[in-house]
């Protein structure tokens, strides 16, 4: 396909730009053939139409496709050209924070001018044994490379770091070093690499000075050779330099400085040992001022000294040629300052004791007036004569400057040499790699001698550069045999000619420095006359006869001749230089030796070193005075002879180029300027690469990738089982001129563009599908629709339409209905009207008759009555008045007396029922409530006393009325007796009227008492309502309340909870932390003991070849072990074996012993913990318990019962957790101690715990106590006051409003029923709780009688079993089980007195005295049997001796027959006790032939797990029923022996390892399940507890077994990450485990050279089969469930680090598929979990970071809410790792988009407060901390059978 074909519309374009250099558009319309111009539409919208070249009709660059952006290898990219390079460098440098690209063979540098953590030393060990394209492009990738190729080809490498002032050359050779000192290690007793790296601060110190480019810029170039021995380990380095700019110590730029020494020297004048130097501020001397910039932001110029010197010290410059340079340094700084003044125009002179001068010449030790004199004169030699002519002021301030200039060169030429001799090895070189640091192509606006030599410098790199990048490709092609078509490239040999061939720049300046009138005029002119017109690469500029150009292969480069000759010669006049090597100062004459001594740094190097390894020739200085001109060398001469020595090491080396590019000339960080960019990749070659690798096949493809990323392409019946045939007949039909592409062996190769082609073949395709997907999705959604909406309208129709009917149905029914209604509805209301009326009328005639016969009648009546009312009304009056007096009096008293007493019964009453904290609480509420009461009570009682008032006033007036009409009938008869009486009528008729007077008063007076009755009964009625309603508020007040405070309780009880799980959880982490310590402790001192063993073989070896002359160590052994050191037990005990004093073979029982020493101390200290620990958990669980019984047994409290419990329970909390901290800052102080005398059993600290340990006891009893007492009072509360409570709240609001509403009996009648009913309550609970009580008793009882049956059953077996013991073991075994009885005892009395402590308190004191007397007996019982141990030990000695003497008597023959006589022996069934029996002089062959030869496989497969175990313990059981201590210690030091040496042998096998860790384990259990131990033995059967060890305890044992444990299981992970490391990436990541779903992108260069070749592909079947195979294997050992979850813990946290740090460092692995298949893969481990069970193993937690990560490449990344999202879900990721995933992110398809840099920064500020660790990658080597949970064992010694096949026939059973 042709390429114009390509351009079509909407392709993208770069077109030049004079700001951006290139710009992106868009075509809006195809090109045709033809066309002139092209129609285009700019990134910012804006269309323009571009003009193409009439001459070339050349097109504007085609872009490449979004999915190639970003590349790790600017070769990958389908179109190779300027702008798509400029466009990737910065969209990884902006956009992704990536500063390294691959360009074919180069890595591109761009400094990013910020400290990047990509550094560190989890980065260097992620990239140690990598190829180089599989990781992302970094300088430990290009230093891996070269370190591998040089092992791999044993060829010497070179890594070539060039760049312009500021790119970071220096940094990068740095971490170049750095690597290398990591990796390799050093094979010296010096630490090399510590020294190599050292000696960076010392050369940036005196070479390295501020420019306006570059704060640290490298003012000189160096090469440093980094020697290697055979094992490629640094034994050594040399450093060549060339061309330091000697003229910056005399003069600097605005803004920049002198070399850094200077300023350092200054800044430390202060000192007292720089007093001498007479320094000050850097603004007091000439040299350092004249940049104006003498300190840099951020740099600390005190402390780079004090970096300086320390460098200084470790490379072996001590202190005195230190204060040496120094002073030489400041000497310079003071000549510098040494002024003229003229006497005329031809003469000069210094002023007398010039002070400058005058310091100059003490520090130097040289004459001031001949050092005055010679600065101002010189010395002339002709052929006759020699004489002094004066010289000018200028002519004496360069002479001066010269000086200066020369002293500091041979200064640094004398430092380099110290440096080289520092770093040099006596040990033979192998090999070395080269790091060269070299300044890159340099163009200012005024040019002179410094960079024409730098220019040309580069052009011999470029020119190498250029044939090793061509013939990489040539081989390439010849390697995949495709036809070589010869590629041209620039040649710039024309332009090394120029500077370097006969005749050439340097030959003619040479020629002119040696003219007696040369000057840069006359050589400019031969310049002209030579190369002018006849050289294409030479030109002359238009305006200037002092200057002329070069097209160097960057660019056109103009040069001022002005200084040219005078720097060539670089003139000192001899007469100064005499005057110095005068000087009394030593080290300055060492500066000036013979010349052919101090020619170079290292020219006097060891014989045996190459041409090429040694110091490069440095400038040589012109001297007039020498007696051959011929010897003299100009610096251009100098130069160009170490420059041809620099390219023959390279061109003998492999080389690898480190390009470096400055971004910008701000020093801004992330910040990228196009032009200045360009200008560099111009310069560097980059782009030269580029051409040539576009002008062949630049795009190249394996087979089964371009089938898996063109699959798509093609139909199913295309693919065929050949991948190549399917490859090649898809690009048959796609690409049709087959120019374009050719078939290699193992690859496809593209020219320039098809690969943008293919891909946009594939685009259209898939775009094609999408939207086929798209319309048939679209179609049956919008479809699915329709039906679903036409269904939903004919529905609604339906229910409308009759709802419609139904309403205009209901609509008539109703409309008659109404007429109806109102035609009854208007008859009825006009009928009811009339009668209504009728009856009224009637009524009202009715009534208003009788009421006026009735009133007529009335009125009659009255008059007549009031007659006799009146006379009798008066005496009433007066009685009445004098009786309601008296009864109101007596009734006041009455009531006022009941008030008293029944305010003083409540007050009696709130005094039994209250405590004082509810007073306290409540005094207020009560206050009130006793106030209200009280006003109720005296209402209530004027209220009855009113009521009562009235009452007697009505029966009073009753009585009266009676009496009055029993008198009017008495005054009837009396009238009719009396009607002659008119008189008396008379009499009476006025007194009636009168009465009638009082009546009507009287009548109204009652009227007003009932009206005032009826209000005061009102208000008294409104009051009781608002009682009621405050009464209501309070109690609900009383309830707010009391829920407060219950949830107060509840919250503090949470709280509580959460601090203590919290704390929990922390102690579990301080419990891992001190187990992962002692662990590793154990790791390094299992390897210092191989380190051990391994020397003590090589001494023995040495020891038994001898060798004449004196002994030699071997000296290729690291010295890093060196930095760790024993105890000081170890190391005293072990000295003797060290000096080779004993012999090897008693070393393995010392060496037990001395390790048993070494663990006594923490064994003790981790019993004392874990007692402590147990302690306190018991007590906790105890109160917790016994908390929540009581919760459970009685109602909810009242709140202020809750209150005062929870107070209580906090102050108990705040002690225990004092005693807590008491406890943890005893373990610390402990902890803290290294000897173990402090923590003996006698010592202070012991001492100390003890008493702290029981008053801690103490402390819980009492506090126990007072908890019991305290509940047991809140119980009693509760039920005084529950009474009232009822009272309260029930009967309270019955009883105010029964005394308002009835007498005051039956109140007082309903009060003592109540409490009656309360006296019935509290006699039944008594009755209860008695009943209770009494039931407890009698249980008690009974038990105490089933457990004396039990304990006399037990005392009579164990009488049985006493008789059997010997008599020695009885009295040890009755009082073992005395105490155990005991403690048995102890604990029932524990729970029997729970609930009455001091009973309890009573018993334990007289249990501890009992148990101190069985204590004192126990001892009295120990030293007794010791005694009779030694008598009986002698007794056995003399015995032997006599036994010996006797068998000498005895004829061999007799001791043969003896035992053959034939006796009948009648067979008897043995009972085996468990035991195997064997003889002391068979302890070799057991462990040989049990442990040394035993081969795991078998014993696995045919016997039962753990058989070694089983049969060493019982062995040892055996020699424990002995009472043999010896035979123990022996065997079990063997035992342990045995098992580290068939470690040693055999420790890469993963089998070996499993089975010894499973045995180890085993017999470890045996030891704890047989020790007889209380907490070992619950689960025996009584005949596993019959066979415990009785004699000795093996305690210490079981801890050496520990760690021997912890050793074999650190050892098992070492191997199982062996064996897993090379699966993980290619399994995890690399391996499509879904097929298709990862889209391949094109291959770069680096995927193509890889240092290794494929051996294989691994799967992720293949992890998950290893897997199976552990864990067959761990299983098949019998190994225990909890040790194999921890295993295969550490497993799948080896995996997800593993895969995780990968993920990191490969950017083409951070895309949306691959998240999925990493899901998958997860997925498929945690179904392997499931199906072994393994699921609760915590294994599947250590994948968490990684399952975060796979979903954070495939979750959206665009709006805040995605962000806040990734925030929560990555709680298992640091903020580091979740940027750097989403910088990597790359997209692999052009459906998908990149990560916008704004999400990336919204992400960094809401995880800007989260605290995580700032490291990149995680800690993969990182062993969790291996605990060994009990697990004992079921089967029964005695029924365990050996096998013959093991060879064991020397042990018997017992």
């Amino acid at each position: 396909m042709a390429v114009s074909e390509l351009y079509t519309k909407y392709a993208r374009v770069w077109i030049p730009d004079p700001e951006e250099v290139w710009k992106s558009a868009e075509l809006l319309k195809d090109y045709k053939q033809g066309d002139k111009v092209i129609q285009l539409r700019l990134e910012e919208g804006k269309e323009l139409e571009y003009c193409l070249d009439p001459k070339t009709k050349e097109l504007p660059p085609l872009r490449n496709p979004d999915i190639l952006v970003g590349e790790n290898d600017l070769t990958a990219l389908s179109y190779l050209h300027e702008p798509a390079v400029l466009h990737n460098l910065k969209v990884r440098f902006i956009d992704s924070k990536l500063i390294y690209t691959y360009c074919g063979i180069v890595l591109v540098a761009i400094n990013p001018y910020e400290q990047l953590p990509i550094y560190g030393e989890d980065i260097i060990n992620a990239y140690s044994g990598q190829n180089m394209g599989d990781m992302d492009p970094h300088i430990f990738a290009v230093a891996e490379e070269a370190y591998k190729q040089m092992a791999r080809d044993e060829r010497n490498q070179s890594i070539i770091v060039s760049g312009e002032s500021g790119a970071g050359k220096t940094v990068s050779a740095k971490y170049a070093m750095r690597y290398f000192a990591t990796v390799s290690g050093s094979a010296s007793e010096a630490n090399v690499e510590e020294k190599v790296l050292a000696s960076n601060p010392i050369m940036e110190s005196i070479g390295n000075a501020k420019t306006t480019r570059n704060d640290n810029s490298s003012r000189f170039g160096k090469y440093i050779e980094i020697g290697f021995d055979k094992r490629y380990r640094i034994i050594g380095a040399n450093m060549r330099t060339y061309l330091l700019e000697k003229s910056r110590v005399v003069f600097q730029a605005e803004e920049e400085r002198n070399y850094h020494i200077f300023y350092q020297l200054c800044a430390s004048a202060a000192l007292p040992e720089f007093k001498t130097l007479r320094l000050g501020n850097a603004n007091y001397f000439h040299y350092t001022k004249q940049g104006g910039s003498p300190v840099i932001d951020g740099i600390d110029d005190a402390k780079e000294m004090v970096h300086t010197r320390q460098a200084c010290t470790l490379l072996g410059i001590n202190d005195l040629y230190q204060m040496g340079i120094f002073r030489i340094l400041a000497g310079i700084l003071h000549l510098g300052n040494v002024g003229f003044t003229s006497r005329d125009a031809d003469s000069c002179t210094i002023p007398h004791k010039h002070e400058p001068l005058a310091i100059f010449c003490d520090l130097m030790g040289v004459e001031y007036q001949e050092m005055s004199h010679w600065l101002c004169h010189r010395k002339l030699a002709t052929a006759s004569e020699t004489y002094i002519k004066p010289i000018s002021k200028l002519q004496a301030i360069n002479a001066r400057d010269a000086l200066a200039k020369h002293i500091y060169a041979k200064l640094f030429n004398w430092i380099v040499d110290h440096v080289n001799k520092a770093l040099h090895s006596t040990i033979k070189q192998h090999s070395f790699i080269g790091v060269l640091d070299i300044y890159g192509f340099e163009t200012f606006e005024i040019n002179s001698f410094e960079q024409f030599c730098i220019n040309y410098a580069n052009e011999k790199l470029q020119q190498q550069f250029n044939m090793h990048v061509f013939k990489l490709e040539q081989e390439e092609y010849m390697k995949e045999q495709i036809p070589w078509t010869l590629i041209d490239f620039y040649d710039n040999q024309p332009c090394i000619n120029l500077i370097e061939a006969k005749l050439g720049i340097l030959d003619l300046l040479d020629e002119e420095c040696k003219m007696p009138k040369g000057s840069d005029d006359s050589w400019a002119q031969k310049l002209y006359n030579t190369h002018l017109k006849k050289c294409a690469l030479f030109e002359k500029p238009r305006m200037s006869n002092k200057a002329f150009i070069i097209q160097h292969f960057a660019d056109k480069v103009e040069y001022q001749c002005e200084g040219f000759l005078e720097k060539n010669k670089d003139t000192v006049y001899e007469e100064q230089i005499k005057v110095l090597k005068s000087s009394k100062f030593k080290m300055l004459l060492e500066l000036f030796q013979d010349e052919e001594k101090a020619l170079s740094p290292t020219s006097a190097t060891p014989s045996g070193r190459t041409l090429l390894s040694r110091t490069a020739v440095k400038p040589a200085k012109a001297k007039p005075g020498q007696a051959s001109k011929e010897h003299k060398k100009t610096v251009g001469h100098q130069f160009r002879n170490s420059l041809h020595l620099l390219m023959e090491t390279l061109n003998a080396t492999t080389p690898h180029y480190v390009r470096c590019i400055k971004p910008n000339d701000f020093k801004f960080p992330f910040t990228f300027d196009e032009k200045r960019a360009v200008q560099q990749l111009r310069a560097c070659g980059v782009l030269e690469t580029i051409r040539i690798s576009a002008a062949g096949f630049p795009s190249r493809w394996t087979y089964q990738e371009f089938f898996s990323r063109y699959r798509v392409l093609m139909k199913q019946k295309d693919v065929l089982s050949d991948r190549k045939q399917t490859c090649k007949n898809l690009l048959e039909n796609l690409i049709l001129n087959k120019d374009k592409y050719q078939f290699g062996k193992t690859k496809i190769f593209f020219r320039a563009g098809q690969v943008a082609y293919l891909e946009k073949i594939r685009a259209d395709k898939l775009r094609v599908a999408c939207i086929r997907i798209q319309k048939t999705i679209r179609g049956w959604l919008m479809r699915k629709k329709y039906l679903r909406m036409r269904k939903a309208a004919i529905t609604i129709q339906r229910y409308v339409r009759g709802y419609q009917a139904r309403c205009y149905a209901k609509f008539l029914r109703r409309t008659r209905a109404a007429i109806i209604i109102q035609k009854f509805q208007r008859m009825y209301v006009v009928r009811k009207r009339y009668h209504l009326m009728r009856a009224a009328t009637i009524m009202l005639q009715s009534l208003l008759r009788g009421y006026i016969a009735r009133n007529k009648y009335q009125r009659m009546l009255r008059e007549h009555k009031a007659i006799i009312i009146q006379k009798h009304v008066r005496g009433w009056l007066a009685r009445v008045c004098y009786h309601r007096s008296l009864k109101a009096i007596v009734y006041l008293q009455c009531c006022y007396r009941r008030m008293m007493a029944k305010r003083e019964l409540k007050k009696l009453k709130i005094e039994a029922r209250s405590v004082e904290r509810y007073k306290k609480l409540n005094i207020g509420m009560e206050n009130k409530i006793m106030q209200l009461q009280r006003k109720v009570d005296e209402q209530n009682k004027d209220y009855k006393s009113l009521l009562e008032k009235l009452t007697n006033l009505e029966t009073t007036y009753n009585t009266e009325t009676e009496k009055l009409r029993s008198d009017v009938e008495r005054l009837r008869v009396s009238e009719e007796e009396a009607k002659n009486a008119t008189n008396r009528v008379n009499t009476l008729q006025e007194e009636i009227t009168r009465l009638r007077k009082e009546l009507h008063q009287t009548q109204s007076e009652k009227k007003t008492i009932e009206e005032w009755a009826d209000k005061y009964k009102q208000e008294t009625e409104q009051l009781v309502s608002e009682l009621k309603e405050q009464n209501t508020l309070l109690k609900k007040e009383k309830e707010e309340l009391n829920r407060l405070i219950h949830d107060q309780a509840k919250e503090m009880t949470e709280t509580m909870e959460k601090k203590l799980v919290e704390e929990t959880k922390q102690l579990e982490l301080d419990l891992n932390d001190e187990r992962l310590r002692y662990q590793n402790l154990l790791n390094e001192f299992s390897r210092l003991e191989e380190r051990y063993e391994d020397l003590k073989d090589e001494v023995n070896l040495m020891v038994s070849i001898p060798k004449p002359g004196h002994k030699r160590t071997d000296s290729t052994h690291s010295s890093n072990e060196s930095e760790y050191t024993f105890s000081s037990e170890i190391t005293e005990t072990e000295d003797l074996p060290l000096r080779m004093e004993e012999p090897s073979e008693k070393k393995a029982p010392l060496d037990m012993s001395l390790f048993l020493k070494l663990q006594k101390r923490v064994t003790e200290l981790e019993q004392e913990k874990q007692s402590l620990q147990d302690e306190l958990d018991r007590k906790e669980e105890q109160a917790l318990r016994t908390k929540t019984r009581e919760e459970e047994e009685r109602p909810p409290m009242r709140g202020a019962e809750l209150e005062y419990e929870s107070l209580k329970r906090q102050e108990l909390e705040s002690e225990n957790k004092k005693l807590k901290n008491e406890l943890n800052e005893l373990q610390k102080a402990l902890l803290e101690k290294s000897s173990p005398e402090v923590t003996a059993p006698g010592a202070p600290a012991y001492r100390v715990l003890l008493e702290q340990l029981t008053s801690v006891s103490e402390e819980l009893e009492v506090r126990k106590e007072e908890v019991l007492i305290l509940r047991s009072q809140l119980v009693s509360q509760k039920e005084a006051i529950q009474p009232k409570e009822d009272k309260n709240t029930m009967t309270d609001s019955t009883i105010l409003l029964e005394d308002v509403q009835k007498m005051k009996d039956k109140g007082e009648i309903a009060q003592a029923y109540i409490g009656l009913k309360e006296t019935n309550r509290l006699l039944e609970s008594q009755l209860q709780s008695q009943k209770k009580s009494h039931d407890n008793e009698l249980e008690a009882l009974r038990g105490e009688i089933q457990s004396l049956k039990e304990e006399n059953n037990r005392q009579q077996q164990l009488l049985a079993q006493n008789l059997q013991l010997p008599p020695e073991a009885r009295i040890e075994a009755s009082l073992q089980h005395e105490i155990t009885r005991l403690t048995n005892e102890n604990l029932f009395y524990e729970e029997l007195y729970a609930d009455d402590p001091m009973k309890y308190q009573s018993y334990r004191i007289s249990l501890y005295k009992r148990m101190i007397d069985l204590m004192e007996q126990l001892e009295k019982q120990d030293k007794t049997v010791r005694k009779l141990k030694k008598q009986l030990k002698v007794f056995a000695k003399k015995i032997g001796e006599l036994e010996v003497g006797q068998m000498e008597n005895i004829s061999p023959g007799q001791i043969i027959d003896e035992p053959i006589r034939p006796v009948n022996i009648p067979r008897k069934e043995k009972d085996f006790q468990g035991m195997l029996e064997y003889k002391k002089d068979d302890e070799p062959k057991l462990v040989k032939y049990l442990i040394l030869d035993l081969k795991p496989r078998g014993v696995a497969v045919n016997l039962i797990p753990g058989l070694p175990a089983y049969i060493l313990f019982m062995c040892v059981r055996h020699a424990d029923y002995l009472n043999d201590d010896q035979k123990v210690r022996s065997l079990l030091t063997s035992t342990i022996n045995g098992i580290k040496k068939v470690l040693k042998k055999r420790g890469d096998d993963f089998e070996t390892v499993s089975f010894w860790l499973s045995n180890t384990c085993r017999f470890l259990h045996c030891l704890k399940q047989y020790s007889g131990e209380e907490g070992f033995m619950k689960h025996n059967t009584p005949r596993q507890n019959e066979h415990c060890l009785t004699n000795f305890d093996l305690a210490e044992y079981r801890q050496v077994l520990s760690d021997l444990a912890i050793q074999i299981y650190q050892q098992l992970i070492r191997v199982l990450e062996n064996i897993l490391q090379p699966m993980i990436v290619s399994g995890m990541l690399e391996h499509e485990t879904i097929q298709g779903v990862s889209g391949v992108k094109p291959p770069g260069l680096r995927k193509r050279t890889s240092s290794i070749a494929d051996e294989g592909t691994y799967t992720l079947d293949s992890i998950i089969r290893q897997l199976n195979t552990f864990h067959f294997v761990m299983c098949q050992h019998g190994m225990d469930p909890e040790l194999i979850k921890q295993v295969i813990k550490q497993t799948f946290y080896i995996t997800g680090a593993v895969t995780l740090n990968n993920l990191l460092l490969r950017k083409d692995m951070c895309s949306w598929s691959k998240g999925m298949q990493i899901r998958y893969n997860v997925s498929q481990l945690e179904e392997w979990l499931r199906d072994k069970n393994l699921m609760n193993s915590g294994a599947k937690e250590t994948l968490e970071p990684l399952i975060q990560a796979a979903q954070l490449l495939q979750v959206k990344k665009k709006t805040d809410e995605d962000a806040e999202a990734i925030c929560s879900m990555c709680n298992a990721l640091t903020t580091a790792q979740i940027v750097k995933v989403l910088n990597l992110y790359t997209p692999v398809n052009e459906f998908e988009e990149r990560v916008s840099i704004s999400f990336i920064r919204t992400i960094q500020m809401r995880l800007r407060d989260r605290k995580d660790s700032p490291q990149l990658l995680m800690d993969a080597k990182h062993i969790f901390p291996v605990t060994f949970p009990f697990n004992p064992s079921s089967l029964a010694l005695e029924t365990i059978q050996i096998p013959a096949s093991l060879g064991l026939a020397f042990i018997s059973r017992v």
